[in-house]
This record gives structure tokens, C-alpha cells and sequence, in this order.
């Protein structure tokens, strides 16, 4: 089985469009969403959803109102000012937790006299198992504030591989979050390939380097593409030699195209319309020769 991952050093370069259009030019691959602080690979692939599961990770303090007896060490000692104080109309101290503010640190636990505070692990999210018309798919959706979405990523990440092996599929597709944090980590390790999607600017350029660090740190295959490259040709023959430098490939460029917006408002891959941008794509996908 072999694992195409694609990321890119900062959001909006173009990561989850070329993504889609992989899906529809592979043969049948299983696809995998692992952008979940930010899932949209379902706005073009119109998954339907098989399997649904809940994701529980760390730790969230809940007071019991019975057992609580109003001497606010919780309030004193939370250093995340999620510990609510209120005074109700009887004079009575009401404390609460805010779920959004909670860090699952567990001190409050700790320090209540009266034992009074519950720490149930703590709903994060929800990953699924869909059908779509490139290939089943999974992916994830992260709760509001909630964390530890390297985690979830590494769930999706195994699920799909597992999938791929129990339905005999040789490919697996990775749309990946943007950055160099923990979820990107989690997203690429022990991967086939790695494509980075970038733009020919400043920021664009800089944080290709971070990105491109990160996949010789993992000892990863390399390769980049620069999207929208004719906006500044110069700006993308710069990013490609210090690519090269870099030990990674150059996969190709794409140009400047509104078709890719309006294959997303019909809920279509770029390769799956008219388009002189999907030649661009196509010959990506050929160059990359998984």
C-alpha cells in the first residue's frame, strides 16, 4: 500500500483542491481527511456517511451542585479562570466550570475538600467512515475549542490505512492540516510521499522551508508544487531552486485559474470540469508516479 500525503505551510495555498482532483484521478483509493481543526475535503466529495464514532481525549471537570460547599478553592486555585463564581438571588455562591475555558489539568479535582468535582473524559470530536464516488473516505470534525487533534488525526490516519488493507485498496490519499505542528506531524509519519502545496510569495516561501524541514527530519520523499506560479514567475523559480537545494523534487506548477472556484461551487473536483488549470493537475499527478 502506498500513502500520498499533501500539506502545505500555510492555509488557502490550494492543498485540499488538488487533494480532491488526486481522488478522481487515482484508481479507487481510500481518502483521508486529516485537516480536522478545519475538515472541508467533504465539501467537494460529498461523502456518505457509513460508520459514525465519537472521539474522547483528555479530561473535563464538571461540580456537582449538591455536593458543593460554596468555599471556592476551585475558583482560588484554576489558573484558566474556568471556575465561574455567581451569586444567586438567595445569597447562595453558585460555581461552574466553563467547558470552552477548561484545560483538563485537574487541580480543582485535586484541591475540593468535599471531593464534589467529577472529571469525565471529555467528547473532542467525531470521525467517520464515508462512500464516496473516488473511494470510501475518512475523516474527522473537532469540537468547538476542543484539543488534542494530533490524536484525532493519528485515529483517521489508522482507520484508513486499516481500511485499505481489509478492502484491498493500494492507495491511500491524505489531505493533511497546514503548518508544522503536532497534527502535521501526525499526518505525514512513515508516509510514501509527501506533496507540498505552495504560492509564489514571501510567506509562501518561508514556511515551504519549515515544511521542508520537517519532511527530512522524518526522512520523507519530498516533492513541491506552486500554485497560482504565474503571479510571480520569479517568486516561483526562487521557491524551486531552494526546493532543489532542499533535496526535495519539483512536482509542477499550477496556474492561476478561477475554475478551481467554480468546480468547488458545483462540488467538483477541478479535473472533473473544463478547465485548462485540470492539464496542470494531471500532469502533477503523472510526475508524482506513485
Amino acid at each position: 500500500m502506498k500513502e500520498l500525503v499533501v500539506i502545505s505551510g500555510k492555509g488557502g495555498t490550494g492543498k485540499t483542491s488538488v487533494t480532491a482532483s488526486f481522488a478522481v484521478l487515482a484508481d479507487r483509493p481510500v481518502i483521508c481527511d486529516c485537516d480536522v481543526d478545519a475538515a472541508d475535503l467533504h465539501l467537494v466529495l460529498e461523502p456518505t456517511v457509513r460508520e459514525h464514532h465519537e472521539f474522547r481525549s483528555g479530561h473535563e471537570a464538571v461540580i456537582r451542585q449538591a455536593d458543593c460547599i460554596e468555599c471556592g478553592l476551585c475558583y482560588d486555585y484554576c489558573r484558566f479562570t474556568a471556575v465561574k463564581k455567581e451569586q444567586t438571588t438567595k445569597g447562595k455562591l453558585l460555581f461552574s466550570i466553563d467547558p470552552v475555558s477548561c484545560e483538563g489539568c485537574g487541580v480543582c479535582v485535586r484541591f475540593c475538600p468535599e471531593r464534589a468535582i467529577d472529571f469525565p473524559e471529555s467528547l473532542c470530536g467525531q470521525w467517520f467512515v464515508s462512500d464516496t464516488r473516488c473511494g470510501p473516505m475518512v475523516h474527522a470534525c473537532l469540537g468547538v475549542a476542543a484539543e488534542n487533534s494530533g490524536k484525532l488525526v493519528s485515529t483517521v490516519r489508522r482507520e484508513a490505512k486499516h481500511l485499505a488493507d481489509e478492502e484491498n485498496h493500494k492507495m491511500v490519499i491524505v489531505d493533511g492540516p497546514p503548518g508544522i505542528g503536532c497534527p502535521v506531524i501526525a499526518s505525514l509519519t512513515g508516509a510514501t510521499q509527501v506533496l507540498i502545496i505552495t504560492e509564489p510569495t514571501v510567506s509562501g516561501e518561508h514556511d515551504l522551508e519549515r515544511v521542508l524541514a520537517l519532511t527530512r527530519h522524518f526522512q520523507i520523499p519530498a516533492a513541491i508544487c506552486v500554485n497560482k506560479w504565474d503571479i510571480n514567475a520569479e517568486m516561483t523559480k526562487q521557491i524551486e531552486d531552494k526546493a532543489k537545494r532542499a533535496g526535495a523534487s519539483i512536482a509542477g506548477r499550477i496556474r492561476y485559474d478561477r475554475a478551481f472556484t467554480q468546480a468547488q461551487i458545483s462540488q467538483k473536483a477541478v479535473v472533473e470540469i473544463d478547465a485548462e488549470c485540470a492539464r496542470d493537475v494531471r500532469q502533477i499527478w503523472i510526475n508524482i508516479n506513485l
